[in-house]
């Protein structure tokens, strides 16, 4: 597939400074550009890398003002890295697509699939299943019984949905991801724990991405919900009963104990740990490593550090912090001193 300066324009909505004939068939990162490649420009930290890329085409900022001349074709957007993305998913859906079922694929007779539709080697689709239209189900997926997946889905290789959970539309789930495996239930009895079944499910909605071995238990009762357009990175855990509000976004390694509540929009930083039975507002920003132990104050609140607290008063704290050995020694002399002057005191 090639396209010309003109044609990547007119399709983000952006002007071009160049040759609007130049063409590009691949993409590629600014500092490895290469003829023939579209890049693009978003981060001020890479902006030098413009002055000497080989590629021919880059999509840039309104706002960038360069220094002097450069060699590729410029196209200027609003938002280069929001243009870029459109750009890609456009690459990716020009892509031939997957269909057919592979012979090996395990398919159960009381199991409902769509049309157009992928199932790759050794897949397993259980009894009651529901496969929507377009869907794509790649080697050594596990689909449980009773489970229904939508349209346009595709659960990339290894993947285990577990019986009865509800996976939505335009869904994407990793390698490796497990979807409705028992939550963490155990009740202490007198010769050790005993087992709380796990009779929920989890339901994920539509145009959700669950990164690579991320894990979504089944709720004790009820449903675990990760809600329409969230984007959840790989190796996050999300315990039974919790529920993860619209177009949230979560970096790796984040966990979620059980019965929490993520509002909408939120963004929540890689290593990130919540307690169970808490409630995160609407557009939160929780950074990396931040531990959430109780509710959240209101929408658009930044938390970090552990326990999570405004970032003002954290960073107070942490410059004290390293003044603390200092401030032990001093408080231990001023401790000498005042039993000094206690003796000589009650000597008089």
């Amino acid at each position: 597939m090639e396209f010309t300066a003109k044609q990547i324009a007119e399709f983000v909505g952006g002007h071009i400074e160049g040759n609007a004939e130049a063409k590009v068939s691949t993409f590629a990162k600014i500092e490895e550009g290469r003829e023939g490649a579209l890049s693009f420009l978003s981060n001020p930290k890479y902006t030098h890398f413009i002055y000497e890329t080989k590629s021919s085409v880059v999509l840039i900022g309104d706002d960038v003002v360069l220094e002097r001349e450069v060699k590729p074709t410029l196209v200027r957007v609003k938002n280069a890295y929001e243009a870029v993305a459109r750009l890609l998913q456009l690459y990716e859906q020009m892509k031939p697509r997957r269909t057919g079922i592979d012979p090996t694929a395990s398919i159960s007779a009381k199991a409902t699939v769509g049309q157009n539709v992928y199932i790759g080697a050794y897949a397993v689709i259980g009894d009651g299943a529901v496969v929507g239209d377009g869907a794509q189900i790649y080697p050594h997926v596990v689909v449980g019984d009773g489970v229904s997946i939508g349209s346009e889905t595709k659960i990339y290789p290894n993947v285990t949905i577990y019986e009865g959970c509800r996976i939505g539309s335009r869904c994407t789930l990793h390698a490796g991801a497990v979807i409705g495996a028992d939550g963490f239930g155990f009740a202490p009895g007198q010769d050790g724990y005993d087992k709380i079944p796990q009779i929920g499910i989890v339901v994920i909605e539509d145009d959700v991405e669950i990164g690579a071995n991320t894990c979504v238990d089944r709720s004790t009762m009820g449903q675990t919900v990760i809600h329409r357009g969230v984007k959840l990175d790989n190796l996050i855990q999300v315990a039974h009963n919790c529920e993860v509000g619209e177009n949230t976004v979560m970096s790796a390694q984040v966990g979620l104990a059980g019965s929490t509540k993520i509002g909408q929009w939120c963004m929540v930083g890689g290593q990130a740990g919540f307690a169970g039975h808490i409630q995160v507002a609407d557009r939160t920003n929780v950074g990396a490593q931040c531990g959430v132990i109780k509710n959240t104050k209101g929408q658009g609140e930044t938390l970090i550090g552990s326990p999570a607290m405004d970032p003002k008063i954290f960073f107070k704290a942490k410059a004290i912090y390293s003044h603390l050995p200092d401030m032990y020694r001093e408080l231990a002399q001023l401790r000498r001193e005042v039993e000094d002057l206690n003796k000589k005191l009650s000597g008089e």
